[in-house]
C-alpha cells in the first residue's frame, strides 16, 4: 500500500467518522458536507423514501430532532479503493432514546457509501444503510 493509499483511507474513515457525529449533535449543515450536492442517499431499510441529499436529510433532521439522545459507534471501516473513487462498508451500533421512552432502543447494521475525491477533500456520493435489528422498539414491525 502507498502512503496516498494510506492517507486516502484514513480520510475516508474521518469522513464516516463526521457523518456519525453530525447525526449524533444534529449539526445538519456539517451532516451535509459529507456528501455531494448531488448524493443519493437510500434510508429505506428504516423506511425513509431514498432521495436527494438535501430531501433526505430534510427528513432526517425532522425525525432525529425529535430523539432525545443518539449516539452512533462505527467500526469495521472498509475502503476499497479505486483511484479518486472508494466503495466503504462500516459497521454501526446505536443506541437511542425514543420520545416517550424510559428505556433506550438499539440497532445496528453496515454503513454502504460510495465516495470520491472532490476540490474539498473525499464526500460520499451515495450512501445506502442497512439497518439489520433493532432491540426494544415500540414497533413491533421494526423489531
Amino acid at each position: 500500500m502507498t502512503p496516498q493509499e494510506l492517507c486516502d483511507k484514513h480520510e475516508i474513515a474521518e469522513l464516516i467518522y463526521r457523518y456519525a457525529t453530525s447525526v449524533d449533535t444534529k449539526d445538519w449543515e456539517r451532516m451535509a458536507s459529507v456528501f455531494t450536492e448531488d448524493a443519493y442517499l437510500d434510508y429505506s431499510s428504516v423506511g425513509y423514501p431514498p432521495g436527494s441529499r438535501d430531501d433526505v436529510l430534510a427528513l432526517l433532521q425532522k425525525a432525529l430532532d425529535q430523539l432525545p439522545m443518539t449516539q452512533h459507534f462505527v467500526t469495521n471501516i472498509e475502503v476499497d479503493l479505486d483511484g479518486d473513487r472508494a466503495r466503504v462498508r462500516a459497521m454501526f451500533y446505536n443506541p437511542m432514546r425514543l420520545p416517550g421512552m424510559s428505556e433506550l432502543t438499539y440497532c445496528g447494521g453496515n454503513y454502504h457509501h460510495e465516495v470520491m475525491r472532490t476540490d474539498d477533500g473525499w464526500k460520499s456520493c451515495r450512501l445506502t444503510e442497512e439497518s439489520l435489528w433493532f432491540s426494544n422498539h415500540p414497533d413491533p414491525a421494526k423489531a
